[in-house]
């Protein structure tokens, strides 16, 4: 086992404008909301952060634009020890941003735009080849453009890294890109746009993750929320029940569960194992508001892990 797990994500930062309301509002609907807060995010950015926040050594390969946005994102990486040199600042494109909005339910609603993500190119992946070839594990996502992210993992997988791919928000992905792919990780909705097949119940979320699988990906993991997770690998499928909080905001709990999911795995735990101790990660985060600010660190993980077992 590692004694500090490396992390190298390629992907996305945003900045997150967070609006509580009491109710998702209709078309063409003016809504009076509670509350606004703006903070870090992007999958790429959060994922980092979790990974970070769990004592992983963590490296991040992205473009900010040339704004306060920038900064602040850069600032908020150095905070939590990770490493920007390979952030780079774009001079033509905006910083990302996502507006998003948390009902009374923790339902949410989430618009992004892109902005210097979509700057990020493979010749910038390929600067820092190096760093990827020494991570033990890397976290790839869609808020870049597809063929970034195809180079990002071609460079892994001739390093033999472990390659995790969130595939976020989802879109048409080649065969190719697919099969670079040691474990995908798709949520209900994700997994239901890329098979075409539910994920109603958990025998549904096996034969769709079973028929993603065959597009590539040694392994699926399908996050289904309150239901927790499955995962299919090419033995069997696998339910991993969620542990039970109150959810006060769910934002960024997917990318919270793949943080710590890498963190996990890179530290050799078996792969049920790590699930099980992402998904605890996952419910914790969705009991504060917030984002980046909702991931917990790694002692208040331990002994939420081991409070929980000790009541099973």
């Amino acid at each position: 086992m590692a004694s500090q797990p490396r992390i190298c994500v390629v992907g996305s930062c945003m900045i997150d404008l967070i609006s509580r309301v009491p109710r998702l509002p209709t078309l063409g609907e003016t809504l009076m909301g509670h509350s606004f807060h703006m903070g870090y995010g992007g999958k790429g950015a959060n994922q980092a952060t979790a990974a970070a926040k769990l004592g992983a050594r963590v490296s991040m390969v992205a473009r900010v634009g040339n704004d306060v946005f920038g900064e602040g994102t850069l600032e908020n990486f150095h905070s939590h020890g990770i490493d920007t040199r390979f952030v780079l600042v774009d001079r033509e494109r905006f910083s990302g941003v996502a507006p998003i909005f948390v009902d009374d339910h923790a339902a949410n609603v989430i618009v992004i735009v892109p902005g210097a993500n979509f700057g990020l190119t493979p010749d910038d992946v390929r600067a820092a080849r190096s760093e990827i070839g020494q991570a033990d594990v890397i976290c790839c996502q869609l808020e870049v453009p597809v063929e970034t992210t195809l180079e990002a993992l071609r460079i892994a997988r001739d390093a033999g890294v472990t390659t995790i791919l969130n595939p976020a928000p989802a879109a048409p992905l080649p065969d190719e890109l697919l099969s670079l792919v040691d474990i995908c990780v798709p949520n209900e909705v994700e997994i239901q746009m890329l098979t075409g097949h539910s994920a109603q119940t958990i025998e549904d979320a096996e034969r769709a993750a079973q028929v993603l699988r065959a597009r590539g990906p040694r392994d699926v993991i399908v996050t289904l929320g309150s239901r927790g997770s499955l995962i299919a690998t090419a033995e069997a499928g696998h339910h991993v029940p969620a542990v039970p909080v109150d959810a006060v905001d769910p934002t960024g709990a997917g990318d919270e569960f793949i943080g710590a999911l890498a963190v996990f795995l890179a530290e050799g735990r078996p792969m049920a194992e790590a699930v099980r101790g992402a998904g605890a990660a996952a419910a914790l985060s969705v009991t504060r508001i917030g984002t980046q600010v909702s991931f917990p660190p790694r002692e208040e993980l331990d002994r939420f892990l081991r409070s929980h077992e000790s009541q099973a």
